[in-house]
């Protein structure tokens, strides 16, 4: 496999393969782009089939970070780490602790955080290593710690914004399915019902099913069927390529909005969704939250308050991305990809 030649490799200023035998550890840290700052993005943790589909992923999602990062006017550019493991039988201290030497040895040119397998107690043992971490527990009233519920709230606004603008209405009385009820589908889930939607959720845990069925009213669907049920709105918070060729023209919804990283499988599965009437918020648009969270905490300074104003913020920049999208028949995808790279080019000039 030639790296330089893979389709997801899109410039990348650097890859990083770090393995620690005593640990077993097995990693690879991808930065995309410090045009904007240093490159900032979670660390994944997951049971990948291979090392190849590993690089992959990392890849897309350093990438989106890049593009989430320019979108949301941080300054940061954008990395992403994974691990290769099953975070619940392979993770220790130890071996969170030798991916954090790994982090502080590219010397700031990549901050970590928590994602999917990871949290922020992790992180604690990662900053045991490395001053480039963020995404730490803290104390009530300081900015920082888990950045899940500031992606859910992000999401939510998002969610209540597309529907405005595709349907000209509030989410009362809309039906939303929910795929994935962890750090990010629960309390956006929450969030929803309180603002009188009715949910249809689905995850692969039946304890966390049961208990946000009872808890918010929710009706359980199978993991296999969320994507083909009837609702108003379509939410991905689980892993990516969710949207293909496969499941779009099953899709039963007119909004498709949720927190998933690198919801469309190939890029011309945005032009799909568009022919199919179908609006698409732009995943690393509508879900910042997190990562605002993130950058606040890490440069310091910052308030609760202004967390929440510059989340506020993301429902302005996907009505951008609709109404310019609409005006230019392009797909929303499309149109979201040239502004961030349009901020990145301008970046580097700078």
């Amino acid at each position: 496999m030639d790296l330089f030649t893979l389709p997801d490799f899109d410039g990348h200023e650097q890859v990083v393969f770090g393995h620690d035998r005593a640990t077993g550890l097995r990693a690879i840290i991808a930065i995309h782009s410090t045009a904007l700052g240093p490159a900032a993005g979670g660390c994944r943790m997951w049971a990948y089939p291979s090392s190849d589909e590993a690089l992959t992923d990392a890849l897309r999602l350093s990438r989106g970070m890049s593009y989430k990062n320019a979108m949301a006017e941080l300054a940061f550019g954008g990395g992403k780490a994974v691990i290769l493991g099953d975070a619940r039988a392979h993770k220790t201290p130890a071996l969170l602790q030798a991916f954090g030497r790994l982090v502080d040895a590219l010397g700031g040119r990549y901050i970590t955080a928590e994602d999917v397998g990871t949290t922020t107690a992790d992180m604690q043992q990662v900053a045991g290593q490395t001053r480039f971490v963020s995404g730490l527990a803290r104390a009530s009233g300081e900015v920082g710690g888990d950045p899940g519920p500031k992606t859910a709230l992000g999401v939510f606004l998002g969610i209540r914004s597309a529907v405005r603008f595709q349907m000209g209405r509030s989410l009362e009385g809309l039906t939303v399915a929910v795929q994935g009820l962890g750090g990010v589908g629960h309390p956006l889930c929450r969030l929803l019902a309180a603002d009188g939607a009715r949910l249809k959720v689905a995850d692969a845990r039946p304890e966390l099913l049961a208990q946000v069925r009872e808890e918010l009213d929710a009706t359980a669907v199978a993991v296999d069927g969320i994507l083909e049920e009837e609702a108003d709105v379509l939410a991905p918070c689980a892993l990516g390529a969710v949207l293909n060729e496969r499941s779009i023209p099953r899709l039963r919804v007119r909004v498709v909005a949720g927190a998933a990283n690198n919801q469309l499988a190939r890029e011309g599965d945005g032009e799909a969704l568009m022919k199919a009437g179908i609006l698409y918020a732009p995943d690393y648009v509508i879900n910042a939250g997190g990562i605002i969270n993130v950058a606040h905490e890490y440069y310091g300074g910052s308030s609760e308050a202004a967390v929440r104003a510059a989340i506020e913020k993301i429902p302005e920049r996907l009505t951008l991305i609709f109404e310019r999208a609409r005006r230019e028949s392009l797909p929303t995808s499309a149109v979201a990809d040239q502004m961030a790279r349009e901020r990145l080019r301008a970046g580097r000039a700078g």
